[in-house]
């Protein structure tokens, strides 16, 4: 993969990435002939190496990402001044399935987590409290430190109030997704035992939720009506927390198959690299984990927008074909129905970082979930069912988006970045740097340095020190989020506020 200065990613390609800053008047070389810059170019950005006449489309990872806004010559300094998307609105999709042979062999990996009563499995053993409704965040904060201070944590991972916004005042679709994140969030396997806190009068009526959980542990998950407390709210929340943490304790680490290890893929900060050494590491990583059994999920759908086709050509079966359409389709509908164009994405920071449109975003972002058939398609707020790739319905918002993965079933979230972001979700959130000056730089943010790739060193080596890597915080090595205590969920909302 590494060249001296540039890269040329597919053989189709109109421009070239920069691997480091190029000043006007500078030469390359590219398919036998001499290409002189004609500005001055950051690292991450693209360099046009043929002539391209305004309207016609600029090709990069062998695909459109947009079309010339005027005439342009070879050497051109290509960004969002001079490349428009070529997105507009819902479109119709025919099903042209590709089926591809990964040829990856069955390793019979390990990994060391905890087996929950109904057979899924955790890599953290935690206590959660989880709040039906904001107003009682606080006594749920008050809690959780309690607890934590009483406790010293011995014999557990940590204790965790999963504070929020939501559970009243909200209507329809926005009451309904927060009922079934809060509902998945107490159902997750990274939790040992959960108290349930509710205030009574919410829209979020605590029975009614409790019924939601279906057939639960009712030993490890306790509902409390703050309301219907006689006396000291606290001191009974404590009462039921040490009952929840004396069985919790008790749980121990076995040996689990990689198939019952589930990632999410998830980018954030993306820059020019993304597309070259962190996303297609997490799409190496992977269809390795699908090849063992295992489970991914990508997410993000607006910035599927514009490498669809891909996605939909995947799918196992033409059912799937059409609920990604939906997806897609769907998403693209609620844009319009807020009066916003569908192209409009790519943040101040991706353009700093070199991503011009959605669709050189969209390109680079899913090559997350690597070459693996898709086998789900998950709406927002449900939890997974089949094992392999998924798709799932959330925005590109990043703490949305990682709650929406956590909350599928997901034990890790694999997040790749080129400008860096220090969150986390309510599992650990590993951050993978596009290069090496973020993971220089940030060494407290960064789990793992995919600016390898561009270095020397080669695909395989790196995807293997990535697996150890992955194994072991699936063992209990903490990502940095979890270090650092950036922790903390966000829910979906879309509609009217009461």
């Amino acid at each position: 993969m590494k060249q001296s200065s540039f890269i040329k990613i597919n053989p189709a390609d109109s421009v070239v990435v920069c691997l480091r800053p190029f000043k006007k008047g500078e030469s390359i070389e590219v398919d036998g002939k001499s290409i002189t810059i004609q500005q001055d170019t950051p690292v991450g950005h693209k360099v046009l190496i043929v002539d391209t006449p305004e309207g016609k489309d600029i090709i990069k990872y062998g695909y459109p990402i947009g079309h010339a806004r005027q005439d342009l010559k070879m050497g051109e300094w290509v960004n969002e001044n001079n490349l428009k998307t070529n997105l507009s609105g819902k479109l119709t999709y025919e099903y042209n399935p590709v089926d591809e042979e990964l040829a990856i062999p069955h390793e019979g990996r390990t990994f060391n987590g905890y087996v929950r009563k109904n057979g899924e499995v955790g890599i953290r053993n935690e206590v959660w409290i989880v709040p039906t409704v904001g107003c009682v965040n606080g006594i749920a904060e008050r809690l959780a430190s309690q607890l934590e201070k009483e406790t010293g944590l011995e014999g557990i991972d940590a204790v965790h109030a999963w504070h929020h916004n939501y559970g009243c005042s909200q209507l329809s679709e926005d009451h309904e997704n927060t009922r079934k994140v809060l509902r998945d969030i107490v159902l997750h396997p990274n939790a040992g035992a959960v108290l349930v806190l509710s205030l009574g009068c919410e829209n979020n009526q605590p029975e009614d939720f409790m019924a939601m959980l279906g057939d639960y542990d009712k030993d490890r998950i306790r509902l409390l009506v703050t309301q219907r407390v006689e006396g000291d709210e606290v001191e009974e929340g404590m009462r039921v927390l040490r009952e929840l943490y004396a069985i919790a304790r008790q749980d121990k680490r076995q040996t689990c198959p990689l198939s019952e290890l589930r990632v999410g893929l998830k980018c954030g900060g993306s820059d020019g690299f993304s597309g070259i050494t962190a996303n297609p590491l997490v799409g190496e990583f992977s269809d390795y984990l699908v090849a063992q059994g295992g489970t991914s999920i990508l997410t993000e759908v607006p910035e599927m927008f514009g490498a669809e086709t891909i996605l939909m050509n995947r799918c196992k079966t033409p059912e799937l074909f059409d609920q990604t359409v939906k997806l897609v389709n769907d998403f693209k509908e609620y844009f319009l129905s807020h009066g916003e164009p569908v192209g409009e994405n790519p943040s101040p920071g991706n353009k700093a970082g070199g991503i011009s449109t959605l669709e050189d975003k969209a390109l680079g972002c899913t090559q997350k979930c690597g070459r693996a058939p898709v086998s789900g398609v998950l709406a927002y707020g449900d939890r997974l069912k089949v094992k392999g790739l998924n798709l799932l319905s959330a925005p590109g918002n990043d703490l949305v988006a990682s709650t929406a993965l956590a909350s599928a079933g997901c034990q890790i979230v694999l997040f790749t970045t080129g400008r860096g972001t220090p969150f986390g979700t309510f599992i650990p959130t590993m951050k993978i740097s596009t290069n090496s000056t973020l993971a220089k730089n940030k060494p407290n943010w960064i789990d793992f340095n995919a600016g390898q790739l561009v270095e020397g060193r080669p695909m395989k080596e790196v995807l293997a020190d990535f697996i150890e890597k992955i194994i072991a915080v699936a063992n209990g090595e903490k990502a940095r989020n979890e270090e650092n205590g950036y922790r903390e969920i966000s829910i979906f909302k879309n509609g009217v506020t009461l």
